[in-house]
C-alpha cells in the first residue's frame, strides 16, 4: 500500500504556483487576486475560508475576504457578487457554500462571471468541461486528478466506481475520469444513495473514488486486494481529544480498508489539501488569462 500523500503534492504543488504569482508580478505589476465571499458563520465554513485564504497569501496571491450575516438578502448578495464581476482586478470568485435557506445557491452560482468562477461550479464551465475544452474544472475533482498524475497512477482502461453523484465532486469526477485524458480514460459506474448493493459495483472497482457523506460507508469486504481508493469524505464529529473540538473521519474505513490497497488518501491530509491546490491553480489560470490544463490531445474516440 502506497499513501497519497497530500500534504506533499500540495506543497510541491506550491512552489510551482508561487513562481508562476511571482513571474505574473514582475511582468504585470499586480498578484492574481481571489476573493471569498462568507455568509453566516457555519463553523466548517469559517475553517475553509480561513484556509484558502492563507493558502492565498502562502503562493503570492493576493486574497479578500467579503462577509455577510446570515440574514443578508439574496438581492443584496447577488448585487455584491455583480460589483465583484465588475472588478477588473479581481481574477477569481468563490462564494462560500453552504447558504442560508433563503438564498437559492443555484441562483448564486450562475451570478458570478463564469470567467471568475474558479470553483468551476457555473454550468458554462461544467458543460465545457464535458466536451474537453478548456475551463475551470471544480477544484475537488480538478484536485484529485493531480495527485493521481503526480503519483503515476494508471488509469487507462480501469474500472472507476464513484460513490456520490454531487455537482461539486461525483458528477464532475465521473466526466474526469472518462474522458481521454490522462489521468482518464476509465470505464465508469456512478454509485448512489438509491444504488441497491452498492458492494457489488465497489468489489468490481480498480479505482474507488468516495464522496458520500457517511463515516466509514465503505469497509474492507467492499474492496477488492489492489484497488487505488480516493476518499473524498470530511465528517466533522465534536472531540475531547483534539485541540480543535473536532475530529475528522473519511467516507472510508482506513484501518480496515488500507491494507487491501495499492493506493489510498488519507482524512486529513488528502483530497482536502488537493482541493486547495485546485482552487489556486485555477486562480492562476484566470490571472494569467489561461487554463492551466493540458488540452493538447484534442482526439474524440468513443
Amino acid at each position: 500500500m502506497q499513501l497519497l500523500d497530500g500534504k506533499y503534492v500540495s506543497e510541491k504543488l506550491k512552489v510551482e504556483i508561487t513562481g508562476e504569482a511571482a513571474k505574473i508580478l514582475a511582468d504585470t505589476g499586480r498578484k492574481p487576486h481571489l476573493v471569498a465571499v462568507l455568509v453566516g458563520n457555519d463553523g466548517g465554513s469559517e475553517t475553509y475560508v480561513a484556509s484558502k485564504i492563507k493558502n492565498c497569501e502562502t503562493v503570492g496571491f493576493k486574497s479578500t475576504l467579503v462577509r455577510y450575516d446570515a440574514t443578508v438578502s439574496e438581492e443584496e448578495l447577488l448585487k455584491k457578487v455583480e460589483e465583484l464581476n465588475a472588478d477588473a482586478d479581481i481574477d477569481g470568485i468563490i462564494v462560500q457554500l453552504p447558504l442560508p435557506k433563503h438564498i437559492d445557491p443555484e441562483k448564486v452560482t450562475e451570478r458570478i462571471d463564469h470567467r471568475k468562477d474558479v470553483d468551476g461550479f457555473h454550468p458554462i464551465n461544467l458543460g465545457r468541461m464535458q466536451r474537453n475544452l478548456p475551463s475551470f474544472i471544480p477544484a475537488t475533482p480538478y484536485g484529485i486528478t493531480l495527485m493521481l498524475k503526480e503519483y503515476g497512477v494508471d488509469t487507462t482502461g480501469k474500472h472507476c466506481v464513484v460513490v456520490g453523484r454531487s455537482n461539486i465532486v461525483g458528477s464532475p469526477m465521473s466526466i474526469l475520469m472518462a474522458r481521454n485524458t490522462t489521468p482518464g480514460n476509465c470505464t465508469v459506474t456512478i454509485c448512489h444513495s438509491r444504488t441497491p448493493d452498492i458492494k457489488k459495483f465497489t468489489l468490481d472497482a480498480d479505482i474507488l473514488i468516495v464522496a458520500i457523506g457517511k463515516k466509514n460507508f465503505i469497509t474492507a469486504d467492499m474492496v477488492k486486494d489492489g484497488v487505488v481508493v480516493i476518499d473524498v469524505g470530511m465528517n466533522r464529529e465534536t472531540s475531547t481529544t483534539t485541540k480543535s473540538g473536532f475530529k475528522l473521519y473519511g467516507d472510508v474505513d482506513f484501518e480496515g480498508v488500507a491494507p487491501k490497497s495499492s493506493y489510498i488518501t488519507p482524512v486529513p491530509g488528502g483530497v482536502g489539501l488537493m482541493t486547495i491546490i485546485g482552487l489556486l491553480k485555477n486562480t492562476l489560470a484566470s490571472a494569467k488569462r489561461s487554463i492551466s490544463i493540458d488540452y493538447s490531445n484534442k482526439s474524440r474516440d468513443i
